[in-house]
């Protein structure tokens, strides 16, 4: 199969398949679409089982990020990229840099960030290549504060429609995910009164979240059969599947984790489960917002404005949904879409 008859080819401008035999650096920058702007979007390391997962994972990662900024009404399009590797034994200077220099080679049309197992640590070194980078230490840095507040904003405006208020005050909370952003929205969350349940493969951070956030710890596959309000996927995607749906017992969907829904199909069965669906590139848009501001110049008043209106954003969306008895997925596809069409034109 090529890859212009892949699933999840979109009529994307640009893959880019990248190696460097020296550093091992195996990498795929996709750009989805820069109809408004630059294509920005993290890099993700992962020890992916195949090339061919990981080239499905940048696929559907890249057209997320253009539906996220056009949401989020950014002058950016949409890109990703992914290394494939173990981040525990594969991260190296000379690695960053190679990966680096091909950012280069496409000459401003992908900015990339942190995102899985990539630090600003990391996206320093990659500067040192190639000036399309964003969330540097010494400008707008780690982009994950920012992700948490918009995830934690925007389940409150899903708690609104679907629990009758944004008070999270006793609301229980399955996390599924401690690592940078996931622990700061369970914070968030905690502080609230939610009552938190949560699951991690760093038992380290559960313990934290146990010691510090009073959080009922549970195991990884535990995890979605729990008594709660809300799932809250915030590592890996695709945890919204034919098997854990038999398991939810929830009222809501909302978390900081990209591609929550195996396929597009199961928009419509979240739905029909009577669970409202926060979709995941709305939610969790506040670190592309946060990288942005580097890029756009925006100030930090500007840029906490910008995240804390995810609030708004989905309280419109749910209230559209409602009205037109349509899935939530769906429907900000279609929105999203049309804002780039607009663009076009």
């Amino acid at each position: 199969m090529s890859l212009f008859e892949h699933i999840e080819f979109d009529n994307h401008e640009q893959v880019t398949f990248c190696h460097d035999e020296e550093s091992g650096l195996k990498a795929i920058i996709a750009v989805h679409d820069t109809t408004l702007g630059p294509s920005l979007g993290g890099t993700r390391l992962w020890n992916y089982a195949s090339s061919a997962e990981a080239l499905t994972d940048v696929l559907r990662l890249s057209r997320g990020m253009t539906y996220k900024s056009a949401m989020a009404g950014l002058p950016l399009g949409g890109g990703k990229a992914v290394i494939i590797g173990d981040a525990k034994t594969i991260k190296s200077e000379a690695l960053f840099r190679a990966y680096g220099r091909f950012i280069e080679t496409l000459g401003g049309k992908y900015i990339t960030a942190e995102d899985v197992n990539i630090r600003t640590a990391d996206i320093d070194i990659v500067a040192k290549e190639t000036s399309h980078v964003a969330g540097t230490a010494d400008k707008a840095g780690d982009p994950s504060p920012h992700t948490a507040l918009g995830t934690y904003l925007g389940l409150k405006a899903a708690a609104k429609h679907r629990l009758g208020s944004d008070d999270l005050d006793g609301v229980t909370i399955a996390i599924q995910g401690l690592g940078a952003v996931g622990y700061d929205f369970a914070e968030y969350c905690a502080k609230e009164g939610a009552k938190l349940i949560v699951t991690d493969i760093n038992e380290e951070a559960m313990q934290r979240a146990k010691e510090e956030l009073g959080a009922q710890v549970v195991g990884l596959d535990e995890i979605y059969g729990v008594e709660a309000d809300v799932y809250a996927p915030c590592a890996l995607g695709a945890t919204i599947n034919d098997e854990t749906l038999k398991q939810l017992k929830v009222k809501i969907i909302a978390g900081s984790a990209n591609n929550q829904l195996a396929t597009p199909a199961h928009d419509q069965k979240v739905k029909d489960m009577g669970i409202l669906y926060a979709p995941d590139y709305v939610i969790n848009a506040g670190g592309v917002i946060h990288v942005c501001s580097e890029a756009a110049n925006f100030s930090l008043e500007e840029t906490d404005k910008r995240v804390r209106d995810i609030y708004n954003t989905l309280d419109k969306l749910f209230a559209r949904a409602t009205e037109e008895n349509r899935a939530t997925g769906e429907l900000a596809d279609e929105m999203a879409r049309e804002i780039i069409a607009n663009a076009k034109k």
